[in-house]
């Protein structure tokens, strides 16, 4: 029993200590103010790279010569192909569907 119990807490405080981004600190950082490029590397980076230059998700180098500021926060909104909703949100996403739409 000791042994599960000791299992857990340390899985716990792995867990706690690696929280992938998503946590509070993440939103604490994005509240703040934060401009679009931190917002982007603390949210999008791992899908679609450094340098806006794809990776899992599609290149966005050149996202606002095809979709406008409307469109791409429509996108964050709802999600499309394999991006899910809600990835990033409120102010943040404002200022990431602004910043996006004007890499032409």
């Amino acid at each position: 029993m000791k042994k599960l119990m000791g299992l857990i807490l340390g899985t716990s405080i792995l867990l706690a200590a690696c929280g992938g981004g998503n946590g509070d600190n993440a939103k604490e950082s994005a509240s703040k103010g934060d401009d679009p490029q931190q917002i982007y590397n603390n949210k999008c980076i791992s899908c679609h790279g450094e340098n806006l230059k794809g990776g899992v998700g599609p290149s966005l180098q050149k996202v606002g010569s095809k979709y406008s500021k409307e469109e791409i926060l429509n996108i964050l909104k709802n999600g499309r192909g394999q991006m899910p909703p809600k990835v990033v949100q409120g102010k943040d996403a404002e200022k990431i569907a602004e910043w996006l739409a004007n890499k032409k």
